[in-house]
């Protein structure tokens, strides 16, 4: 049987679909349906009900009309079949049903969704978070620390996100630890997360289209004890240590002399706030929106080129335009980021 262009479209769409699921780079998913924190698990408990009735709806219905097609399939002979009204009184109840399924998933969606807008209470962690195209600011305003790319929190805490824009709509979303929430110009959104076990780290990702670089403004939130979130912390709060000679200074002069330090923050040396503060840098694993790993090959190849590293459109603003650098002059800058620890 030769299958139509139509029908040839159907069956290879969705096959590309569920083949474009396996084209992650990196081998840590970004994973819903294995909560690890008591407001993802609370939202696993309105979902999994949900599918498990649209299961069983797809399996009833799908195999009633493929019991229907082969039980009365017409031959060539046949003559045409009486026509019916119908049955009024299945025409009824799958009326019914279907409605009281609605108003108790329904009822059960609002008590969650107004649950989890209650802000939660007692010893509360509070973290800004603030979207950039196309990066994530955290500030701690208790402690006095602001920090990029990377979240940390401290187990069995709850802690509540505060979640806003200086340019365009983004959504913040770490699914393994909470639902989204957008970050909009103008306006502050709030978000409650949790985590359970510490030493671990989530991925996260922007889930509201904000330009060129969308797909690479990424999450990554880490986990520690309360001592260990409490050593981080005090670390944080240091002053940047400026070495005074050798080749990281000459870095630490370029970093003023070549303008870093108009975009870039390192306390008590540069107090620019366009890019990511960068006084503990190296305290971090990634940077440039948790897209490359912090290391010096990865430092070198965006000091050299940074669009040519990610998407962006400096000349417009948008992030970090090519300052047209030396092997010598990045090799002494990097040794300088070198020293934010």
């Amino acid at each position: 049987m030769k299958l139509s262009p139509r029908l040839r479209l159907a069956t290879v769409v969705p096959l590309l679909g569920l083949l474009a699921t396996a084209c992650s780079r990196r081998a840590e998913p970004q994973n819903v349906l294995n909560p690890q924190g008591p407001v993802s698990r609370q939202l696993d408990r309105l979902w999994n009900p949900v599918f498990a009735i649209a299961v069983v709806i797809f399996v009833l219905v799908e195999g009633l009309i493929i019991w229907v097609m082969l039980r009365y399939r017409a031959k060539s002979d046949d003559d045409a079949p009486v026509q019916v009204h119908g049955n009024t009184t299945l025409e009824i109840g799958w009326t019914i049903l279907p409605a009281l399924l609605l108003v108790i998933i329904g009822f059960f969606t609002v008590s969650t969704l107004v649950d989890l807008d209650r802000k939660p209470t007692g010893d509360v962690l509070k973290v800004k978070v603030t979207g950039h195209q196309w990066w994530w600011q955290y500030d701690y305003p208790g402690y006095k620390v602001t920090t990029a790319n990377e979240l940390h929190i401290p187990v069995d805490r709850p802690v509540l996100v505060l979640v806003e824009s200086v340019d365009v709509i983004h959504s913040f979303w770490a699914p393994a630890l909470a639902g989204k929430m957008d970050a909009i110009p103008g306006r502050q959104n709030h978000l409650k997360l949790q985590a359970d076990k510490p030493g671990k780290t989530y991925l996260g990702q922007c889930t509201e289209y904000c330009g060129l670089s969308h797909a690479n403004m990424r999450i990554r939130v880490i986990t520690h004890t309360q001592s260990d979130f409490a050593r981080w912390i005090a670390d944080q709060q240091r002053t940047a240590r400026i070495s005074a000679s050798g080749e990281a200074a000459e870095g630490a002069a370029l970093f003023r002399t070549r303008g870093c330090g108009g975009c870039h923050t390192v306390s008590g040396f540069s107090a620019g706030t366009v890019g990511p503060n960068l006084t503990h840098l190296y305290s971090r694993k990634t940077f440039a929106g948790s897209m490359f790993d912090l290391n010096e090959q990865e430092l070198r190849l965006w000091l050299r080129d940074p669009s040519a590293r990610k998407p962006m459109n400096p000349n417009k603003g948008l992030g970090m335009p090519n300052l047209q650098l030396t092997e010598d002059e990045i090799g002494k800058l990097i040794a300088f980021l070198e020293t934010l620890t």
